[in-house]
């Protein structure tokens, strides 16, 4: 793929009763974080930013995660948005609703 910047939203839902599902997303939130690669957490999904192999590693890494855990099952929602001429950045999609 190119070096330009992409965005993408990646969404967890865990389908689990072993532990309150937000203690999953934490935990992937928390992998994001480590990552280094920009990102954003929303009420229902955390927007990342960055080269295209980077996200989508972030993205691999937090399914990693959550099956080396032993979290039973969950749904991960993912939207990409690529430009193949150029970057993509998700301020360049929200800035004019910023304050």
């Amino acid at each position: 793929m190119h070096s330009f910047t992409i965005n993408a939203s990646i969404q967890i839902v865990p389908i689990v009763q072993d532990k309150h599902p937000y203690e999953w997303v934490d935990d992937a939130i928390a992998i994001i974080e480590k990552s280094g690669i920009k990102y954003e957490v929303g009420a229902f999904a955390t927007v990342i930013e960055g080269k295209y192999d980077a996200v989508m590693q972030v993205i691999n890494d937090v399914n990693e995660y959550l099956y080396a855990k032993g979290c039973n099952e969950w749904i991960s929602n993912v939207q990409i948005q690529i430009r193949s001429k150029g970057d993509m950045t998700a301020d360049e999609k929200t800035d004019k609703f910023k304050k």
